[in-house]
């Protein structure tokens, strides 16, 4: 019976005897090994470069000299968005945690977890390209702003406007007459914001202006 063949990870990190430790620690598992380990983000690219060497994943420590896990994550989805890159660092700010997953990490681990959690965490890059760990998954919620979530960064002027009128007792025509659209106009962006909105009515609109202050009782 052939043995399968493991996927690959690469460690990043300028700490020589915690790279050392994990290094051992990955090998013990059944389906992983370390193809190599680099001391900063240049030292991978030169890796990657030069020699050809693509691993599955990377394991990637943010605070380190020359090139940070930052930069490096940011290389990575540039050049070789088939990596997966994991975070794993000290820092648990929440700013941090957020910054990464923006430049392209597709998953964020403390340095302190059980050695089981590691091992789940690299699974389920291969198996599913992300792992999101409960830090990660808090971090998320917390720090997701409701217009960014909903797709809402940008409310047009013309936009603001139709949805404090809608929220008043008069008909769509008459909104059309105020605004001096056509009632055409005017239900292209009754039907734009109740779909962006994920409501189905007026009283929808009504309780979505009222959560976000755009209009007062």
């Amino acid at each position: 019976m052939t043995q399968e063949k493991k996927h690959t990870v690469a460690i990043v990190d300028d700490h020589s005897l915690f790279a050392g430790s994990l290094e051992k620690l990955i090998n013990s598992f059944p389906n992983f090994k370390v193809l190599f380990h680099a001391k900063n983000g240049v030292e991978l690219q030169e890796r990657i470069e030069k020699e050809g060497d693509l691993p599955d994943i990377v394991l990637l420590d943010i605070n380190m000299p020359v090139m940070d896990g930052f930069e490096t994550a940011e290389w990575l989805t540039l050049n070789h968005p088939k990596i997966k890159t994991l975070a794993l660092s000290m820092e648990d700010e929440e700013q941090t945690i957020l910054r990464m997953l923006r430049k392209g990490a597709k998953g964020y681990l403390l340095k302190d977890i059980h050695p089981e959690i590691l091992n789940t965490a690299l699974q389920e890059l291969i198996d599913k390209g992300y792992y999101h760990s409960e830090k990660v998954s808090e971090t998320l919620l917390h720090s997701l702003n409701p217009d960014e979530e909903l797709g809402l960064m940008d409310f047009k002027e013309n936009e603001l406007t139709f949805i404090q009128l809608a929220c008043s007792e008069m008909t769509y025509k008459e909104i059309a007459e105020v605004m001096k659209l056509s009632p055409k106009t005017i239900d292209g962006y009754r039907h734009d914001l109740f779909t962006r909105l994920k409501i189905k009515n007026r009283v929808g609109l009504v309780i979505f202006a009222l959560k976000k202050n755009l209009i007062k009782l």
